[in-house]
This record gives structure tokens, C-alpha cells and sequence, in this order.
């Protein structure tokens, strides 16, 4: 009986690490097929083809050995604020730390991260505002400053507050 009780307690454990990202991709692909979205996944092998291909950046090189993927969700054709809102109460949270909350007007960005041990997992970016509304997932054995210089060298929008959580940490 105790084996069994240890067996379903670590079921349950599994299962609540596996749901928290099961949650992001279904939030993905409950608007994968909305012509109002833009969709965008890199799996981590395309990374790593990538990083065995770019030998002028060691930054962006470094960086992507250590993704296994990038979801980005984004639309500016709807509601933005209510979309983050949805967002927020989808996602269990409290399964992230919160580095940084922006409201600037009528936009909300948080930046989230999720650990295991000293390790972290994912960076998840939400975006919010009247007129636009962003997500962006970003999984594998990561560290902020070599996503910051890979979002630089991809040239993806919405990262650059990356910076500034550096610039603090390094503060």
C-alpha cells in the first residue's frame, strides 16, 4: 500500500509539471488556425541546425544549443488586453517567477520564468494592449543573456526589455 501511495504521489507530481506546459500549447493551438494570429514555432532541432550552421555569431550560436523550442502568438486584429487577461488566467502562474511587470499606458508586459533547481526551463513573455497582444514561449537550458543577444540577432519584437532585466540582475 505505501508503494502505491509513493507510485500515485509521484504520478501527481509528474503530472502537474507536465500540465503547466501542456496549458501553453494549448493556448497555442486554441488560436493556431485563427487567420487573425501570427503562429510561429521553432523546434529545437531547427536550432541546433541553425547553431551548427551560423559561425559568426558565437552569441546566438551558444544560445541556441541550448533550445528545444520558441513558440511565438501574436495578433494585432483583436482585442490585446483581453487576450492577455484570458492569457493570464489560463496559465497557472504560480508556476513561474515573475521577473519584471511593465505597464506603460494601456500595455501590459510580464516576463516570467520557470526553474528546475538552477536551471532555467522557459522565459515566457506576455504582451498586452488595446491594440496588440503577444506571446512568446521560449524552452530548453537557457540563460537571459544569450536569449537577449538571439532575439537581437533574429530581430524579434517585444524582446528588447531583455536588456533591462540584464542590466538589473547585473545591478
Amino acid at each position: 500500500m505505501k508503494k502505491l501511495s509513493i507510485i500515485i504521489f509521484i504520478l501527481f507530481v509528474g503530472q502537474i509539471g507536465f500540465s503547466q506546459t501542456d496549458a501553453i500549447s494549448k493556448y497555442f493551438e486554441q488560436y493556431m488556425d485563427d487567420e487573425d494570429f501570427t503562429v510561429v514555432y521553432i523546434s529545437g532541432k531547427m536550432f541546433s541546425m541553425f547553431a551548427d550552421v551560423d559561425e559568426d555569431d558565437a552569441d546566438a550560436k551558444e544560445a541556441m544549443k541550448g533550445l528545444r523550442g520558441l513558440r511565438i502568438l501574436t495578433t494585432d486584429k483583436k482585442n490585446g488586453m483581453a487576450l492577455y487577461q484570458e492569457a493570464v488566467k489560463k496559465f497557472d502562474v504560480s508556476e513561474y517567477e515573475e521577473l519584471m511587470k511593465i505597464r506603460d499606458g494601456k500595455e501590459n508586459v510580464d516576463f516570467y520564468i520557470r526553474e528546475e533547481g538552477k536551471i532555467l526551463k522557459e522565459l515566457l513573455l506576455l504582451v498586452g494592449g488595446e491594440d496588440d497582444f503577444v506571446l512568446i514561449s521560449f524552452i530548453g537550458e537557457l540563460d537571459l543573456k544569450s536569449i537577449s543577444n538571439l532575439s537581437n540577432s533574429m530581430d524579434i519584437d517585444s524582446l528588447e526589455y531583455l536588456e533591462e532585466i540584464e542590466e538589473e540582475k547585473n545591478n
